[in-house]
């Protein structure tokens, strides 16, 4: 049975720089996962790499739902089913987010499914009161995150790579968001959190977490990990 999101021996280069020294990682469908590394150890180049930045040579294989997105250009591997939560989503002047939604429902493979998801993700993150605003316009950075949740439940995507989403925000506003991505769990769907911290795990139930290190997956377990990171620091695994 395919993954949500099987990586395998991923290499990512920014010029003359070395970044990504051979990943493997693999998430499995109805999974949380937690990607947790120092600054600097690559996690947010492999975003950059899944996700089809020009700027990266990236080679090695990544499986989204048993679908190979590796040298597909950035439409081709969200229409395969990878989604990204920006960890600084931008505004987007004179594009409402029920635009954008519209668009979404358009595009679906399934239109009336993306139609009922938008109603019951609307109803469950409280979105009604942003739905007429240009997107991120004007917002928290909690209300950003809630926003590319919402779009998030919308897409119905097969894997979803969340970069540093508790990236600027108080710790309200971190438990609330974790509470939201337990809430969009789903067996359809594999989730990667990237994370520096390990303040928002406490409020979620990771099934695994990854440690990279200088470019490299050099621990996996389950939530002890972080916690015992929590305590001793990145210094004790490199």
């Amino acid at each position: 049975m395919a993954n949500a999101l099987e990586i395998t021996d991923l290499t990512a280069r920014l010029g003359d720089l070395e970044i990504l020294k051979g990943i493997d990682l693999v998430v499995p469908f109805g999974e949380v996962h937690a990607l947790m590394g120092p600054n600097g150890s690559g996690k947010s180049t492999l975003t950059h790499a899944l996700m089809g930045n020009d700027d990266y040579e990236a080679t090695g294989s990544a499986l989204v739902g048993g679908i190979e997105v590796m040298g597909l250009p950035v439409y081709e591997r969200a229409r395969a089913g990878l989604f990204e939560a920006f960890q600084y989503p931008t505004e987007i002047a004179g594009v409402s987010l029920d635009d954008l939604v519209e668009e979404m429902i358009d595009v679906a493979a399934d239109p009336s499914g993306a139609q009922q998801r938008t109603v019951d993700a609307g109803r469950l993150l409280d979105m009604d009161r942003f739905m007429g605003r240009a997107i991120n316009a004007g917002l928290s950075g909690g209300e950003k995150k809630r926003s590319e949740m919402f779009q998030l439940a919308v897409a119905a995507p097969k894997a979803a790579i969340l970069d540093e989403i508790d990236s600027g925000l108080d710790i309200d506003a971190v438990r609330e968001v974790a509470q939201m991505v337990e809430a969009l769990r789903s067996p359809s769907l594999g989730v990667l959190v990237i994370t520096h911290y390990s303040r928002i795990l406490r409020y979620m139930n990771p099934d695994r977490v990854h440690v990279m290190v200088d470019g490299r997956i050099v621990e996996s377990g389950g939530p002890e990990v972080a916690e015992r990171l929590e305590t001793e620091g990145y210094a004790t695994i490199r």
